[in-house]
């Protein structure tokens, strides 16, 4: 307990008291070093000596806290979940302590307690897919249990991403400021980014066009074919774009029986694991990049992949609440979603 650096402070310096009550120091040492009086030294020995270590833990129950405290916590609850009356979006804490005549201070620390953030807003698509519980537990079935001796893949493109060149030199981060950019930039043209993600591995492959037609989709899928053993099994996810449901693309599923597209329901992308690889290369290389051409894009693209799959682990994912779960087929009762 007295080495610590975990547990309070002051269960700390009591241990410590008690350590150098067994070596024998005196009284006056031991307030010296320890910043304590006398009745303190005396109060934790006698209760070391009744009750061994339960003995050196507080007794103190904390402060009572009254009922108007209580009652003035529910009204600012009930205050923030109403809309401002000033005709704003949302409320701050200065806003609401002063229509309620209360220090903001309160209302940031009741907001803190209770998880409540009106600052903030998530969006949110609900899918008006009839089928969304097939489709879904189609798509996780794949995840969690695969088809022997197939291959899983999540497919989609990422399109119209900008090779942007900064006019201004970028100013690097140095204590006390961030890396800057300049506002103005040249923009060097555009590609279009096609990925697939190996599920039993992370692996991914990809490829680069400057259009994203059905016709480069067909394409990416050849050079996807091409990458595994002939004739093997491959599940491909991929979304409800309208580039993966042209006639192309069922031909080429004709002359590929070994192939099946397992498409996700309408406006549930999320389904999809690519889209997390997605946003991880917007964040690492695109959102701050600086690119003197479309072929340095490309380059820098190709690059960051190869170097991704060096260290590449499977995505695994985990139900944070059970009761929202997907649903089987025998219970499903015209759920709306």
């Amino acid at each position: 307990m007295a080495r610590s650096r975990k547990i309070k402070a002051g269960d700390v310096r009591r241990a410590r008291v008690i350590l150098r009550l067994a070596k024998g120091e005196p009284y006056e040492r031991i307030m010296l070093l320890e910043g304590c009086g006398s009745e303190f030294i005396a109060r934790w020995r006698k209760r070391f000596e009744a009750e061994r270590l339960a003995g050196l833990y507080a007794r103190h129950r904390g402060r009572i806290v009254s009922d108007n405290v209580i009652s003035q916590e529910a009204q600012i609850l009930s205050a923030t979940q109403q809309a401002p009356v000033d005709g704003s979006t949302h409320w701050s804490t200065r806003k609401l302590a002063r229509h309620l005549g209360v220090s903001h201070s309160r209302v940031a620390r009741v907001w803190a307690r209770a998880g409540i953030q009106p600052h903030r807003l998530r969006r949110y698509m609900a899918s008006s897919d009839p089928e969304f519980e097939e489709k879904a537990m189609d798509i996780i079935g794949l995840y969690q249990k695969p088809p022997l001796n197939a291959a899983v893949f999540c497919v989609d493109e990422k399109s119209a991403i900008q090779a942007l060149d900064r006019l201004d030199p970028v100013l690097p981060l140095s204590p006390g400021r961030a890396e800057r950019h300049g506002f103005e930039y040249y923009r060097h043209g555009t590609l279009s980014l096609y990925a697939a993600l190996h599920t039993a591995s992370g692996k991914v492959l990809g490829h680069t066009t400057t259009r994203h037609t059905s016709a480069e989709f067909v394409a990416f899928l050849e050079q996807l074919l091409a990458s595994l053993p002939q004739q093997q099994a491959v599940h491909i996810i991929c979304d409800n774009l309208s580039a993966h449901k042209t006639q192309a693309v069922f031909d080429f599923l004709a002359l590929h029986p070994n192939v099946r597209i397992h498409y996700t329901p309408t406006y549930s992308s999320w389904l999809n694991q690519i889209e997390i690889w997605f946003s991880k290369i917007q964040r690492d290389i695109i959102a701050r990049g600086i690119f003197t051409s479309v072929n340095d894009l490309d380059r820098k693209i190709m690059r960051y992949i190869r170097l991704y799959n060096r260290t590449a682990t499977p995505i695994k994912w985990s139900y944070q609440d059970a009761s929202n779960r997907i649903k089987s087929a025998s219970e499903i009762n015209e759920t709306v979603h």
